[in-house]
């Protein structure tokens, strides 16, 4: 089915009398985030980012299109897997005694608006390791049960993308509700799930026409024609037959520890946890928080800090997204989504990590 540009507000509209809070992509600090929508005004219409390995930047075009660009730092986990999150509470009575009060996650419907399939692949990892082990997370599953994606075909891939070679991008394939695609004159629009359903029969639609869905078919390929990829060669047997190999130093002289690789990738779930004690001595909360393979503290246990070495971070960084994660979840860590790349503020590129090994195999 097809809707006109000028409609797309009734698909908020719509969102919002069902209960859902919109969650949308706008533009803030230079970048696009996403947040509280209510208008779309509020979307970057007109506007393209530029990304290369350690720069972002965005710039207006003449184009009407509101999803003409790739994305932005963040997109669904934060509102999954919260970036800190109250776990419990503690207080002590005026007898001395100290109680703990778990703190339930509070429901509330949440639609998020302009999701990518590389967001969309990673949000199923997530799953599967909130939602699919023996003990299933109740923050996480509660946010899940009242999350509607309405997710967006990505027409422009930055440089930094490479979800084609992955397997994960660029136009959605399943695990949204809704999905759409932006053409010139409005969007196409399919619903994956009965709750999509349920929006699409308040939308006002139009028949998809074959001139629609070539223009459709165009954009897919024009998409699949992405700058970067994953190496051919078997990663995964490769990088854990090379732990003690000497070029994890050299890739080491540029990392900086920093940890935004991690801040900024859909599928890293590490946390730390920490007790903030109130000023009058008597309560405290407990938090749970996004945390680093790359801090010092990650690898911290009675006095000793296992990885002390960048070279050995990055090391565990790169080997568990793309080796030990298939033993743990079938598949590689990383969609492809190009983010690390683009954040990382020396400009270290994770598919050009992975080639290294790739031409010393050959040398």
């Amino acid at each position: 089915m097809f809707f006109r540009t000028d409609h797309l507000q009734q698909l908020l509209n719509t969102l919002s009398s069902k209960g859902y809070c919109c969650i949308g992509p706008q533009i803030r600090d230079g970048a696009i985030i996403y947040d509280e929508i209510h208008s779309t005004d509020q979307l970057p219409q007109g506007f393209s980012d530029q990304q290369v390995p350690g720069s972002y930047s965005l710039s207006q075009n003449s184009s009407l299109k509101f999803f003409d660009w790739a994305n932005g730092p963040q997109a669904i986990k934060p509102h999954l897997f919260a970036a800190r999150e109250k776990i419990w509470q503690s207080a002590q009575d005026a007898d001395g005694k100290i109680t703990f009060n778990t703190t339930e996650p509070e429901p509330r419907l949440i639609a998020i608006i302009g999701a990518r399939a590389c967001d969309i692949a990673a949000m199923k990892i997530q799953d599967q390791h909130f939602l699919e082990q023996e003990f299933v997370d109740p923050y996480y599953k509660i946010h899940r049960e009242n999350l509607l994606l309405v997710a967006v075909n990505c027409s422009h891939p930055a440089d930094t993308c490479f979800c084609y070679s992955t397997g994960d991008g660029p136009f959605v394939e399943d695990g949204a509700d809704l999905v759409l695609t932006e053409l010139d004159q409005g969007f196409l629009i399919d619903a994956h799930t009965e709750p999509g359903n349920k929006i699409l029969e308040a939308l006002t639609l139009e028949n998809d026409t074959a001139e629609h869905l070539e223009q459709a078919a165009s954009i897919k390929t024009n998409a699949c024609k992405q700058k970067r990829s994953l190496p051919e060669f078997d990663i995964k047997k490769r990088l854990l037959s090379e732990l003690k190999n000497g070029i994890w130093h050299d890739i080491a002289t540029k990392c900086l520890s920093c940890g935004n690789c991690t801040s900024v990738c859909p599928t890293c779930f590490c946390h730390s946890e920490a007790d903030v004690p109130e000023l009058d001595g008597k309560s405290s909360t407990h938090y749970r928080q996004w945390d680093s393979c790359f801090s010092q503290g990650h690898s911290y246990i009675h006095g000793i800090t296992i990885r002390s070495e960048t070279s050995q971070r990055y090391r565990q960084w790169l080997t568990h997204k793309f080796a030990s994660w298939h033993e743990q979840y079938g598949r590689s860590g990383c969609v492809g989504c190009g983010r690390c790349i683009t954040w990382c503020p020396v400009g270290i590129d994770v598919t050009e990590s992975l080639k290294n090994f790739e031409e010393r195999r050959r040398g």
